[in-house]
């Protein structure tokens, strides 16, 4: 057992605090990781605002990179010594979707099976089963991604979630290629990813969609060929009338990622798509939220998917190594998500900075 100093969110809306933490020292399938760096995540200030479960306390910190001090029995994919990315999708292996090649679906991931606790005994509910604004954290070993030991830290610990899931949600969920064009909605941290990923895939046109300038000009700078200010006229029809010029008689985006999680946003990708065209949803809408009503004979006529991508339909093990090669090649710009680095007590502050829209990511570095 340890004693480690981490953030921890102890009642529905109340700021976070510093706090002395319990963690186990690795049983069966499990490590122990040294956190070096923890992006501040939207989900963070979800688990903070009671919006994913009412498990409280939460110690939080998902979007991670470290260093593996210790392993317990059963473990051989990572050693310590081992600089890995954290996920919070540990295949099983044994499952109907694992046994068909299709590990990215999952149906029975899972996390380390001791509890980590306050001073008094108190259980922790780990962000995301993680919980990494913390000096140390326990993980299911297979959360645990190993990857080339020279990327940077802060930069290294975003595929941990949302860039990853803005990625996947483009190229793995999506299909975004050669050929089809992409239209982004939203352009926080999850939203630029999208466009990275769309523009790393090769799609043409990459239209960006915001009511913020900051954000837009953040997907411009990741690649976007067309911004759209959606508080200044209909994001739909530009949409369509930007992609009917690369391809005449284009009726819309041949993907649109909603990258918000609002019934609004989600309509207006859904009548944003060229025929036979795909919306996915990556935006994590909250509990109370439900689909906007349309006529049925649209969802028909339009054919096409729907699809919503949980992680970016990510497989840790083969996408953070390609990712993070393609980021040393400079291929990939992970280090512009980093806009600044913070230490562990300011925490509350970034998720200010979060609301206001100034930052794509502050990252805590230890």
């Amino acid at each position: 057992m340890q004693q480690v100093k981490a953030v921890v969110a102890t009642a529905k809306g109340e700021p976070v605090s510093i706090a002395t933490v319990n963690v186990p020292d690795p049983g069966p399938g499990e490590a122990l990781v040294k956190i070096l760096a923890c992006g501040v995540c939207h989900t963070d200030l979800h688990y903070r605002e009671g919006g994913i479960s009412d498990d409280f306390p939460f110690l939080l910190g998902h979007e991670a990179s470290g260093i593996v001090e210790s392993v317990g029995p059963d473990v051989s994919d990572v050693a310590p010594g081992d600089f890995v990315i954290l996920n919070w999708r540990a295949v099983c292996g044994e499952c109907r979707a694992c046994k068909r090649g299709e590990a990215q679906y999952c149906f029975a991931t899972h996390n380390a099976k001791q509890q980590m606790t306050l001073g008094d005994g108190t259980a922790l509910s780990p962000a995301l089963g993680i919980g990494a604004f913390a000096e140390k954290t326990l993980v299911a070993a297979g959360q645990c991604t190993k990857v080339d030991p020279s990327a940077r830290p802060a930069a290294a610990g975003l595929l941990g979630c949302g860039v990853m899931a803005g990625l996947g949600a483009a190229i793995n969920t999506g299909g975004a290629t050669r050929g089809r064009s992409v239209a982004v909605i939203g352009c926080g941290g999850v939203g630029v990813a999208a466009v990275a990923g769309a523009v790393l895939a090769g799609s043409s046109p990459v239209i960006a969609v915001d009511i913020d300038a900051r954000k837009l000009a953040a997907a411009r700078a990741a690649g976007a060929m067309h911004t759209i200010d959606s508080s200044a006229g209909d994001p739909v029809e530009q949409i369509k009338q930007i992609c009917a010029e690369t391809y005449p008689g284009a009726e819309g985006a041949d993907i649109v990622v909603e990258a918000v999680g609002r019934p609004e946003t989600w309509k207006q990708g859904f009548y944003a798509r060229d025929l036979a065209g795909t919306l996915v949803l990556v935006g994590v809408p909250t509990p109370d939220l439900t689909l906007p009503e349309l006529p049925l004979i649209d969802v028909f006529g339009r054919g096409g998917a729907l699809k919503s991508s949980w992680y970016g339909d990510c497989l840790p093990s083969r996408d953070f190594p390609m990712l993070i090669d393609l980021y040393q090649r400079g291929r990939l710009d992970l280090d512009a998500f980093v806009t600044e680095e913070i230490a562990l007590d300011q925490v509350e502050e970034a998720f200010d900075r979060m609301h206001d829209g100034t930052v794509l990511r502050s990252v805590v570095v230890l």
